[in-house]
Order: C-alpha cells, then sequence, then structure tokens
C-alpha cells in the first residue's frame, strides 16, 4: 500500500518555499512553490547522531538497559529531529560488552522501526590509551589492546551493527587491527589516544578516516607544536567529529577546527543518559556523583571546571553554532545531517533530494533558536508538535 504525502516549507539552503512530495519511503518530487506559506518553517535532513551513550536517564552503558529502553530511547531522539544515530558502547569487561551489544542488534531485530532508527553502533573502546587525561573516564581496569578475535565475537554478538570504533593507534599491534576493521567494513576512528606522530600517521595509512570528539579525551597539557591534536587536524583524510555543546571545547577553538575543516567536520553529541533530564545532582556508575546546572553543563560534582560528559542533544549543539555565528544555518545543519552519512559510506544518502529516502524534519527558527516541529522518517510523520489552525 503506497503511502503519499506533501509537505511545503521553507528550503533551509536557500529559503525559498518547495513543496516535498513523499511516495512509499522516498521523496518522489521537490518544486519551489509560489504561493506565500502561512508558515516560517523550515525542511531540511534528519539529524544523524553518531555517538550517543543514552538520552534521559536511559544508559546504553547500563548493565540494566533493556529491549524495551532502546525501543523508548529511539521515540524520544526523534522528537529532537533525530532520524538515525549510533548507540555508544564505551570501554568495560568483555562480557559486559557482548550483553550490551547483544541488547542493542536484538532490539533492532524486534522493531522495524528502531532497526531504521539504529544506523549501526558505534564502540568506543577499549582499545584505547591506558593514560589518564587520554582515556577520558573510561575505566582503566578495562583498557586492553586491540584484539581481532574479541572483536569478532563481540560483532557476532551484534550481528554485524559494530559501524565505528574508536581506538588509540598507541598500541603495537594496531595497525594490523585497523587493516582487519577496514577490510570488514568497519569505520576507525582515532580518540582517547596519546599516540605519536608516526603512530598516528601509520593508522591513516592502514585505513583510519575519522577523529573522535577531536580536542576532547586527552591530556591537559601537550607539546605547543608536534601533538596528536595538531597532527589528526593537518591530515586530509581524517574527518573530525566535535562535540559543540558550548562546554566541551572554546568557541575559538571550535572556529579554527572549523577553518581547518570546513568540508570534514560532524558534529556529534556524545550525549550521556543525563541529556534531557531536569537540572540537579546524579548518582553515575561511571565516575560517582554528576552536577546538571541550570545552563546545560554536567560535570563532576563539586567541581565545575571537571565535565562529566554530555548532558545536550545534537539539536542543543545546533543552536550554539547558528546562535553564536560560527557557522551558517546551512553549514552548521549539514555537518549534523548530511556528513555523517558521507563520513561513513563516502556520499550522503540522506539529502535533501528526489529519489532518496524521506528522512526529514520541519522545524521553527525564533528566538528560542530552532524548535523541531515535525520528524518525518521514511515518509512516515512519527513526531508532530505543529499548531493546528482551527
Amino acid at each position: 500500500m503506497s503511502k503519499n504525502n506533501t509537505f511545503k516549507a521553507l528550503d533551509y539552503r536557500t529559503n525559498k518555499p518547495i513543496s516535498v512530495d513523499v511516495e512509499n519511503g522516498k521523496i518522489c518530487a521537490i518544486s519551489e512553490i509560489i504561493e506565500t506559506l502561512d508558515t516560517n518553517y523550515f525542511v531540511a535532513p534528519g539529524l544523524v547522531d553518531l555517538q550517543i551513550n543514552g538520552f534521559k536517564g536511559i544508559d546504553f552503558n547500563s548493565l540494566d538497559l533493556k529491549i524495551t529502553d532502546v525501543h523508548e530511547i529511539c521515540n524520544i531522539l526523534l522528537e529532537k529531529g533525530i532520524t538515525s544515530f549510533y548507540p555508544t558502547v564505551i570501554t568495560n569487561s568483555s562480557e559486559a560488552i557482548e550483553l550490551l551489544l547483544t541488547t542493542i542488534s536484538t532490539a533492532c531485530n524486534n522493531s522495524k522501526k528502531t532497526d531504521a532508527s539504529i544506523g549501526g553502533i558505534h564502540l568506543e573502546g577499549p582499545f584505547i590509551s591506558f593514560q589518564d587525561g587520554p582515556r577520558g573516564a573510561h575505566s582503566k581496569d578495562f583498557v586492553q589492546a586491540p584484539d581481532w578475535n574479541l572483536f569478532e565475537k563481540w560483532q557476532r554478538a551484534a550481528n554485524g551493527k559494530i559501524k565505528i570504533i574508536t581506538l588509540s593507534p598507541e598500541w603495537e599491534n594496531s595497525t594490523e587491527f585497523i587493516e582487519k576493521c577496514v577490510k570488514s567494513g568497519v569505520i576507525v576512528s582515532i580518540g582517547h589516544t596519546a599516540a605519536t606522530t608516526e603512530q598516528i600517521q601509520n593508522a591513516i595509512k592502514a585505513g583510519a578516516t575519522m577523529s573522535t570528539h577531536l580536542g576532547n579525551g586527552c591530556h591537559a597539557m601537550l607539546p605547543r607544536h608536534k601533538n596528536y591534536i595538531f597532527e589528526q587536524l593537518a591530515s586530509e583524510k581524517l574527518w573530525s567529529t566535535l562535540i559543540a555543546d558550548g562546554f566541551h571545547l572554546p568557541d575559538s577553538l571550535l572556529k579554527i577546527f572549523l577553518k581547518t575543516k570546513p568540508n570534514t567536520s560532524i558534529l556529534v553529541s556524545d550525549a550521556t543518559s543525563f541529556a534531557g533530564l531536569p537540572s540537579g545532582t546524579y548518582k553515575s556508575h561511571i565516575g560517582g556523583n554528576v552536577e546538571l546546572n541550570d545552563d546545560g553543563k554536567l560535570c563532576m560534582q563539586g567541581n565545575t571546571d571537571m565535565l562529566a560528559g554530555s548532558a545536550q542533544s545534537l539539536l542543543w549543539c545546533v543552536n550554539q553554532l547558528v546562535k553564536k555565528q560560527i557557522t551558517s544555518l546551512q553549514n552548521t545543519w549539514n555537518m549534523a545531517s548530511i556528513k555523517p552519512t558521507e563520513a561513513l559510506f563516502g556520499t550522503s544518502n540522506n539529502f535533501l533530494e528526489v529519489d532518496y529516502k524521506a528522512d526529514f524534519v520541519l522545524f521553527e527558527k525564533n528566538i528560542n533558536g530552532i524548535q523541531i516541529k515535525q520528524t518525518i522518517k521514511d515518509g512516515e510523520i512519527v513526531f508532530s508538535d505543529l499548531i493546528k489552525n482551527s
């Protein structure tokens, strides 16, 4: 049975009114319209988050994670305009990682809607730096050298859904491991690393194509010229993922990163389970008590200078860049929607164009920033906050 729908809004790229026609889950026609629209809504591709640890009390790294939790978080994120995301499983015991991967993959198998929302799984660790600073909040007890047999075991548990792995190439056998990952179709991202210049260059030669939350997960002090941030930033073969929540990176550094890599930068939320919760004090199973203040900053209790992860959505990050005029609305939105899929697949698979899948949003831009009014997934309206005229 065919499902047809027509959406009229301003094109986020041109500000001109357009009509987007949808049929059987795909965009079948886009045309400019002469009529004056009675709204100031914009239409744009759905957001794609490559790194999300949890949201609104649901934690992809909690051993209490349930299949129903995975279904629920998909619905929560659709309200934030996120039509595709990559649940992120971080450093833990081998058994815990296997359990979490199994839960997520089973949730995908049990629901077409969940499977359509989850583009893949991002495994962040445990093959990262053992050093304090680069290791971040990851548990030192479970950090280890890359192990291909172990990774294959996890990939079987994930039913082949591990699509991104973050690792540090400072381990002796990392080059061979990266080559095997790339050959199997897994994107390798350098992160939580204390690698030398040569080690990073070898990782790139082996096929690494991404940097995980560049500028975070590193030492507090670095050599002023020769360091692993500059080395990754200088590489034309690495995409940079950035946490632009207003807390993880200062605006000046964001501007430098974006000017250096204007076409290969991606926004990620790196959201934790505290995202979407009211301000207050919470207990984290990773770092103890944390505090979410009224400004949206998540830090260790009693130490506002020490971040405890991100508590904001990808949409929040988009709003930060647009409000501060660090980049244009179009460029910012692209970094959070079509650029992630370009980094993964070589070319974007979610353009707002004819014959592409109908994953897009309608949003309003006002004094409070960008607000999602409607989310369309596979051609169907899966979230709507539109005010109907009587």
